[in-house]
């Protein structure tokens, strides 16, 4: 089985990398990290200028984004699957398809940011949208909320 496991080193994303690894895949799967890279679009040029140039951020967020993949490959390391990273450069919600597509990939992985109205439709939804283009299975994973616990039955 070919997994595709998107981060972006959000507490989302984290669940997504805990949800993959406590999992029991088939034997001899695949789990692909997958970060994207979105074009940096300084606020105030000026200043970033000043001490970076855009290919220096952008080879920094490539960097970055390399660490964040191989940190989430150490995490859903196992016996019998084999882990392997990318990072790509563009818009997620299109890099993660092309990335599926490209690969041949069985399930995406995708953490779930739990945004809601104005926010939603302002910021967008990644993984809405992967789920909506998707050509393969989606498994988008929410992050529990710290306040809610499982209940906890108590034996009489």
């Amino acid at each position: 089985m070919k997994i595709l496991l998107a981060v972006d080193g959000s507490e989302a994303s984290d669940a997504a990398i805990d949800e993959v690894r406590q999992r029991p895949w088939p034997t001899d799967s695949t789990v692909r990290v997958l970060s994207v890279v979105e074009q940096y679009m300084p606020s105030t040029p000026d200043v970033v200028l000043a001490s970076m140039t855009f290919e220096e951020i952008r080879a920094r967020l490539s960097e970055d984004a390399e660490r964040l993949t191989r940190a989430a490959a150490e995490r859903v390391a196992a016996p019998l699957i084999t882990v392997e990273t990318d990072v790509r450069e563009g818009d997620p919600r299109t890099a993660i398809l092309d990335a599926a597509d490209d690969w041949n990939a069985d399930l995406i992985v995708v953490g779930s940011h739990g945004r809601t109205g104005l926010e939603r439709l302002v910021m967008g939804s990644v993984a809405q949208s992967v789920v909506a283009h998707a050509r393969c299975s989606v498994l988008v994973v929410r992050r529990r909320s710290r306040d809610r616990r499982p209940s906890q039955v108590q034996a009489a």
